[in-house]
């Protein structure tokens, strides 16, 4: 796999890691921001 890619996808999958503990310690804000951050950097 491309280096960029595997990079881009490593910071995806820790946004979405960080959305599910803000979701558990029910920062909903916060879980929507880092949802979107993850989709955008996935795309």
């Amino acid at each position: 796999m491309n280096k960029k890619v595997k990079y881009w996808i490593e910071l995806s999958d820790y946004d979405l890691d960080t959305a599910l503990a803000m979701f558990q310690t029910g920062r909903y804000l916060y879980v929507g921001f880092m949802c979107h951050q993850s989709i955008e950097k996935i795309l």
